[in-house]
């Protein structure tokens, strides 16, 4: 019984050494402001404060985080996260991450790996920022990651098929749903991200429901994906 009580001690010093050592790796970094936060290279450090606007499934230890304050929007990929947590993290609740800037495909984030702390305040819930305007036009990507609406849309034939839209996973719905709009002339691929709205959500719901031809206003958070790929969160037919 001692040897094993020894060995579980030990083993318990172990982590302990191992998860002090990976905090002690990270660099003393003062609290940014989003100003500071968007100038920085991809892979500095970076430690910043926003407000959750949405989270993506957790699983395994990790959560996707939509994060935006009044001064911009932070995009936060798989961060470290306990299930017992992950349930904190409610639209509206202000949190401080450490992590490293990346870019993958055009979008910035922050990388995989970041750790949080619950920080007290007010909440705050973002309200969507028209840039219909902007689509197709340089300036839309200083919108990136924000939560933003697109009104007076024309829904298109998503494939050769005419359909006006399309699973990822046709056989049985637990991934991505892909659909086509049109502005001005010009067409634009959304899509209604899985973990964030499920097959269950009326989002999911009002595109399996599109007919080439509607024209529709949307909301959803501005993601980047070789180009604006919104994930979107609403689907409302326009007045």
């Amino acid at each position: 019984m001692k040897k094993i009580l020894c060995l579980v001690l030990a083993l318990s010093l172990a982590l302990c050494a191992a998860l002090a050592l990976a905090e002690s790796e990270f660099p003393e970094v003062e609290l940014m402001t989003y100003k500071q936060y968007a100038e920085a290279e991809v892979d500095d450090p970076v430690y910043v404060e926003t407000y959750v606007q949405a989270t993506q499934s957790w699983w395994d230890n990790k959560i996707t985080v939509y994060g935006q304050s009044e001064d911009g929007a932070i995009f936060i990929y798989n961060m470290t996260c306990t299930e017992e947590d992950a349930a904190k993290l409610v639209p509206g609740t202000k949190i401080a991450v450490k992590g490293y800037k990346a870019e993958w495909a055009g979008e910035v984030e922050i990388a995989e790996g970041a750790t949080f702390e619950i920080v007290e305040g007010d909440p705050f819930i973002a309200k969507a920022a028209d840039v219909t305007d902007l689509l197709g036009k340089d300036e839309l990507v200083s919108h990136q990651n924000e939560l933003v609406s697109f009104k007076g849309l024309t829904v298109e034939a998503y494939d050769e098929t005419g359909a006006a839209f399309a699973y990822k996973n046709a056989e049985n719905k637990t991934d991505d749903l892909y659909f086509k709009v049109s502005k001005d002339g010009q067409v634009y691929d959304f899509c209604v991200e899985f973990y964030l709205c499920g097959n269950d959500t009326d989002v999911y719901k009002a595109v399996e429901a599109l007919k080439v031809g509607d024209v529709i206003d949307v909301e959803g958070f501005l993601y980047w994906y070789n180009g604006a790929n919104p994930h979107i969160t609403s689907v409302t037919k326009a007045e």
